[in-house]
């Protein structure tokens, strides 16, 4: 029983891990760093 509740409160801390991973990935991503190519032209060489 002990085993079964551990097994079930680490797919949820993974779960909700994967959540919060994915919600601050988004949030990292925001419009300027699509925009900064458009305004300023980036020259690699």
């Amino acid at each position: 029983m002990l085993a079964r509740r551990f097994t079930i409160v680490c797919l949820l801390t993974a779960l909700f891990g994967v959540l919060f991973a994915h919600l601050v990935a988004e949030a990292g991503r925001s419009t300027h760093s699509r925009d900064v190519g458009t305004a300023v032209p980036l020259r690699i060489r």
